[in-house]
């Protein structure tokens, strides 16, 4: 069993992730070949008499262990290993998140909520969407949290404050070696970071470069990736979505054009968290050494998805991008036949014969 899953049921049953007056159901899925170390972590939590933990239940059945979820932590991927290259994460994981999306839909409660922790998270959580036709894509998140945690503690420890002090720090993109973890936003104490921290080639190359690789660091003193914080992100997501927190949160979700990013990908993106969902900061100025770091990291991610391209239905289309669908509505509003067959062409296959259709009409 793996220690994230250890971390996050502890949490479930005390109501930390919840809210302390929400009574849970766990749902445990694990291989058949894990079934037993599985039934020792449930007598674990059965002898933990958590007042909130109202039932646990093990299987190896997809359908079964997704049935009528409200929320669930997509953990279960082969963890990275030293020396292993992303690319070997996508083979063997890409598959187990097509079959988990196509139980989810299938079975999940209207409305589930969905965090993808295990990697490569951002093109699992693609994958899974994709294959969950009955469900939103909105419904998915793929966890950045652990990076924005760690550029946090980092943060705080250069400024010499608590990390509670220190809050808009932003991942951009993957959750992998090109994120991008962006101070241009954040506050210390209140203040502008970059007014704390006087140390722009810090700031832009040694903080940059470490959050970029913490997680290969972690995996080379430990020899294993990393469990209790990643519980602990993962913790923190739910939670802040669910409950609501009035700090901006880092989550990987569906990108909808919003910093000219390209539709169709799982895109880190700072988020505010209202409560029961998230919405989008947009319209920060963005400088061009962001612009740069963004579009590199964008770059890994559109290679990731053509590289599961196997995995995605026939039906599936990208996401569209918001600014397109309003250059079309533009081009429709003026009557410009010649715009509106060029800002078609780069819409997925059903838009443009939609358009064609009804130019021809």
């Amino acid at each position: 069993m793996h220690l994230v899953l250890v971390h996050v049921f502890l949490a479930h049953g005390s109501g930390e992730m919840l809210g302390k007056d929400q009574p849970v159901r766990l749902q445990l899925i694990e291989t058949k070949q894990g079934m037993s170390p599985l039934k020792g972590v449930m007598m674990e939590l059965e002898d933990g008499a958590f007042p909130l933990l109202e039932s646990v239940k093990g299987t190896s059945d997809l359908e079964e262990g997704f049935g009528d979820a409200n929320f669930s932590l997509l953990v279960g991927a082969m963890p990275r290993k030293q020396g292993m290259e992303r690319s070997d994460l996508l083979s063997a994981n890409a598959a187990i998140f097509a079959d988990q999306g196509k139980a989810l839909s299938a079975t999940a409660a209207p409305g589930s909520r969905v965090l993808i922790v295990g990697n490569p998270a951002n093109t699992n959580a693609l994958v899974a969407a994709a294959n969950a036709p009955d469900m939103l894509p909105e419904q998915f998140m793929a966890m950045t949290r652990l990076d924005q945690s760690r550029a946090e503690g980092m943060i705080a420890e250069k400024a010499g404050v608590d990390v509670k002090d220190v809050d808009r720090v932003i991942i951009w993109g993957n959750h992998s070696a090109t994120q991008y973890p962006d101070v241009s936003h954040a506050r210390i104490g209140g203040r502008w970071a970059k007014d704390v921290i006087k140390d722009d080639k810090w700031l832009t190359g040694d903080f940059v470069s470490k959050v970029q690789k913490r997680g290969a660091e972690v995996i080379a003193a430990r020899g294993a990736s990393s469990a209790a914080s990643a519980a602990s992100a993962a913790i923190d997501n739910i939670r802040d979505v669910h409950l609501g927190s009035d700090k901006w949160q880092s989550i990987g979700v569906l990108s909808d054009g919003s910093y000219g990013i390209g539709g169709g990908l799982w895109y880190s993106v700072p988020c505010a968290c209202p409560g029961l969902h998230y919405t989008r900061v947009k319209g920060l100025p963005i400088d061009a050494y962001s612009a740069k770091m963004m579009s590199a990291t964008e770059a890994e991610l559109v290679a990731e998805r053509d590289a599961v391209r196997h995995l995605l239905p026939s039906s599936y289309d990208a996401g569209v991008p918001l600014q397109k669908l309003v250059a079309l509505k533009e081009a429709w509003d003026a009557n410009d036949k010649a715009r509106i067959q060029e800002a078609s062409k780069s819409l997925p296959a059903r838009f443009q014969a939609a358009v064609k259709s009804a130019l021809s009409s």
